[in-house]
């Protein structure tokens, strides 16, 4: 597998550089780290001042690369490193398809005032336009230890079925466990079920038909999934859960102690990496680390 790690030096890219080293890496495996800086000139406050900090960025870089290898070097796989002037976040994605990688990396910066679950604006930038899989790693898993576990949430579109496969491609250890889980928005959520069922026994046949349909549907994507993962992971559990998948999935992922969410991009078709609705709220309001595949 090709790795893209990207670092800023800051202590939330050297967090995703420590999570990096939890995979079953390989010599025949590589990680390229890649530092962008922006070249877009610095002004002061007053803007009485122009100060060109390039040359200066320059000499930087090469530290902030090896402080990054520094940690990767206990890895079996090979690393490389490489610097770049331009938008961070357009650097990641070109970078990612010149050297065709297989997943990018990176930490998540909280913003101020929101608390540190909310991803910054280059990390949400990537996970919207990479044409590759993003793996986010979120402030609260700086330091984790134990068996890795992972929730895989399907709803039996393309984008999950290859959400599935990029999660067998990925060299997790061996023990790393899988929850998969799939979401039925039910067919009466817009009527409270208490309702529902104080209408008439029609209505109530109708109720639980629904349900019931949707159960079966539920486990046959539950089923699906766990075909295309079985040869990959030993552990895997499965839960149906009914209602609104952006909540359920952040519910069952606190249930469970996932320290990773894998999520399809489910985006508008048409519409290059676009991220869906329920894959953009997870990205920004999850407490472990987020997986988004693409297609």
């Amino acid at each position: 597998m090709k790795i893209l790690l990207a670092t800023d030096g800051s202590e939330y890219s050297e967090a995703a550089a420590r999570f990096l080293k939890r995979f079953t890496l390989t010599k025949e495996d590589e990680i390229l780290i890649l530092y962008a800086i922006n070249v877009l000139p610095v002004f002061s406050e007053l803007e009485a001042f122009y100060v060109d900090f390039g040359e200066i960025r320059k000499e930087v870089a090469p530290r902030i690369l090896g402080a990054a290898a520094d940690i990767l070097k206990t890895a079996n796989a090979k690393t490389g490193s490489v610097f770049v002037e331009d938008f961070p976040d357009r650097a990641i994605v070109n970078k990612a398809d010149e050297e065709d990688v297989d997943l990018v990396v990176m930490g998540a910066r909280g913003l101020r005032g929101f608390g540190s679950y909310i991803t910054g604006s280059v990390t949400r930038l990537v996970a919207i336009n990479s044409p590759r899989p993003v793996l986010v790693i979120k402030p609260p898993q700086r330091e984790i230890s134990g068996k890795l576990k992972i929730l895989f949430a399907t709803d039996g579109s393309g984008q999950s079925e290859e959400m599935g496969r990029t999660l067998s491609s990925i060299p997790f250890p061996e023990d790393t466990g899988v929850t998969i889980l799939n979401v039925v928005f039910p067919v009466l959520s817009d009527i409270p079920e208490r309702f529902v069922l104080e209408i008439d026994d029609r209505m109530k046949e109708l109720a639980a038909g629904a349900r019931e349909a949707e159960s079966r549907e539920s486990e046959k994507i539950i089923k699906k999934a766990q075909e295309y993962l079985g040869n990959k992971f030993s552990k895997i559990e499965k839960i149906t859960k009914f209602g609104d998948p952006s909540g359920e999935i952040l519910h069952t992922a606190e249930e469970v102690k996932a320290d990773i969410i894998a999520v399809g991009s489910s985006g508008m078709r048409g519409i290059r990496g676009m991220l869906g609705s329920v894959s953009r709220y997870v990205l920004n309001h999850s407490k472990c680390s987020v997986l988004i595949g693409k297609v």
